[in-house]
């Protein structure tokens, strides 16, 4: 497949240190602790008007999609007011992030070519107006991401406008799909288990642990493919040798039942449930805080207020994707239907 992204800069999560180091250090002043303590907090406003905005338009539908209707438009929304993107330019976002994960998975025996390059050409179209909106930043401080990116002068310097586009760019793209899946893969969940579904319902803080039970269940990303060894490895009386591409089983990682008790169980409360839903050591998810936040608002919300939801199709159809695990569409029907 074609390189969409040429010479462009890549973001840290493709990077060790010590420029991965660098590059996440600049981002993280602005994005939560210890610098930016308040950034998810502060959106609990935006993001409960949004989520009860798109619950709104499910109202007296007997048939939903939770992938398009809901679960694909709120982390793009989310993102661009994260970012500072003009509310203008978000159907462009929207427009965008949805070619891109359309060719994601893009297979050459099957699909048409119109496809791979609709992908390719709206990350270039993405890349050139984060470009262009970073650029209308120097100078003008705000309380935006883009904006404090492009006029911090922290101990590590300022971000070049390249390495602020990548870091947009990896909040946009990484921080869309997997939230999508989260989302879809939780409300499955739940409708696969209605009685934690009815208690949800009735014990709204039940989410907090459930969305820590649905990343170690069904998380979003299930394989790492693009790791390598650096020296030689021994695991369980196998050498891997120094150079080998190592792919991490997250999921897999997650139902150890040496670490887990009846792994194959949902189970809201579990104890310890120290899960790889977000990978681990210094390329730990840096949007983490983000995407269990909206999935905690979002479940809770669906779960609230849907009349009686009942799954169309059980299993869903999936993406076709080793990678990421989600359902291309999750139809729900409900009310008397």
């Amino acid at each position: 497949m074609p390189s969409a992204e040429g010479q462009a800069t890549s973001s840290f999560i493709h990077m060790d240190s010590p420029e991965h180091d660098r590059l996440r250090r600049m981002a993280m002043r602005h994005f939560g602790p210890p610098h930016t303590p308040g950034l998810v907090t502060g959106l609990e406003g935006f993001l409960t008007a949004t989520v009860g905005s798109l619950v709104d338009d499910l109202a007296g539908k007997e048939r939903i999609d939770v992938v398009d209707d809901f679960a694909f438009p709120l982390p793009v929304t989310v993102v661009c007011h994260l970012l500072g993107v003009p509310r203008e330019d978000e159907p462009w976002f929207h427009l965008w992030v949805n070619d891109i994960m359309n060719s994601v998975d893009y297979d050459p025996e099957t699909d048409p070519r119109e496809k791979l390059d609709k992908g390719v050409q709206a990350r270039k179209d993405l890349r050139q107006r984060l470009g262009e909106l970073v650029e209308q930043r120097h100078g003008r401080p705000g309380d935006d991401l883009l904006s404090r990116l492009a006029n911090d002068d922290g101990p590590d310097g300022r971000m070049a406008d390249a390495e602020i586009v990548a870091t947009a760019k990896l909040l946009l793209i990484a921080g869309h799909e997997t939230v999508v899946n989260l989302i879809a893969n939780g409300m499955l969940t739940l409708l696969r288990h209605p009685r934690v579904l009815r208690r949800l319902r009735d014990e709204p803080d039940l989410v907090v642990p459930l969305v820590e039970e649905l990343l170690r269940y069904e998380p979003p990303v299930h394989v790492i493919p693009w790791r390598a060894a650096y020296s030689d490895i021994t695991v369980a009386d196998t050498v891997i040798p120094q150079g080998s591409q190592i792919m991490l089983m997250l999921a897999s990682g997650s139902r150890d039942p040496k670490r887990f008790h009846d792994p194959d169980r949902f189970d809201p409360d579990r104890r310890d449930n120290q899960h790889l839903g977000f990978g681990s050591g210094i390329h730990l998810c840096f949007g983490g805080p983000l995407a269990r936040r909206e999935t905690q608002i979002a479940l809770t919300e669906l779960v609230r207020r849907l009349d009686r939801p009942r799954l169309v199709a059980d299993p869903p159809p999936y993406r076709p994707s080793p990678v990421l695990r989600g359902p291309i569409h999750l139809d729900i029907e409900q009310g008397d239907g």
